[in-house]
Order: C-alpha cells, then sequence, then structure tokens
C-alpha cells in the first residue's frame, strides 16, 4: 500500500530551520538520506521531495475572468507543506514506523525535531464495471 507522508510547517520553524548551524543542519540532512537509501535497500522508497516556501507557490482556479493565478504567501495559513516522501509498506504500522524516523531527525545540538509527519494512504477506486 502507498502512503504519503507530509512535512508540514510554519514560517517560523522555518526561519528557525535556517539559523541552524551548518553542522546541525549537515546531520539533519544526513539522517534523512540514510532514511531514504534504507527505504530504497528494502524497496519501500518510491519519491521524496522537499518545497520551495509559500512565498513561491500559486493557486491556480479556473478561468472565469482575466488570468487565474494567485500568488502566496497565505497570511491566513499557519502551516504549509514543505516536502514529502512517498512510500510503498505492507502496513499502515510500517508508514507511522518510518514517518516516526523522519520526526526523529537531529536537530541542534542531535536533538530530535520531533517535527509532525502526517501519514496519508493513497485513495485506491475500484473499476467500474459494465
Amino acid at each position: 500500500m502507498k502512503y504519503i507522508l507530509l512535512m508540514s510547517g510554519t514560517k517560523a520553524g522555518r526561519d528557525t530551520y535556517m539559523t541552524w548551524s551548518e553542522a546541525d543542519r549537515q546531520a539533519h540532512m544526513g539522517v534523512l538520506h540514510a532514511i531514504s537509501k534504507d527505504l530504497t535497500e528494502s524497496g519501500e522508497f518510491v519519491a521524496t521531495q522537499g518545497l520551495t516556501g509559500p512565498e513561491e507557490a500559486r493557486v491556480v482556479r479556473g478561468i472565469t475572468r482575466g488570468l487565474p493565478v494567485t500568488d502566496g504567501v497565505f497570511p491566513e495559513s499557519k502551516e504549509f507543506l514543505l516536502g514529502y516522501w512517498i512510500v510503498e509498506v505492507a502496513s499502515p504500522e510500517r508508514a507511522y514506523e518510518i514517518a516516526g524516523r523522519i520526526s526523529a531527525a537531529a536537530g541542534p545540538g542531535g536533538v530530535p525535531t520531533n517535527m509532525p509527519i502526517e501519514v496519508r494512504p493513497f485513495a485506491t477506486y475500484a473499476p467500474k464495471s459494465k
């Protein structure tokens, strides 16, 4: 079963991350790369990607009048998507275990970040019978 593990954060959290020492950021990314390597070796890795900040995001709606594009930042949003992992695993518990590893990635001084990771299964739809 495929799951998406969503990493969300706030502007304040992202700004704090940018103040971490280079060594702390490298250690954090090292843990995440090790998780990717382990998941690749186990055959559970599908994809992962960090995203740019919300200042580069755009919202697009169907055209009614003029251009349907709205700029971010979205001040009404308290959180925004930082990135995601897609895994294909045998059980929800395994997806939760992986999310826990990601959440526990080292922050400054090696202290786990405990970033909340939203775990959601991919929707499946049965084909319509004729």
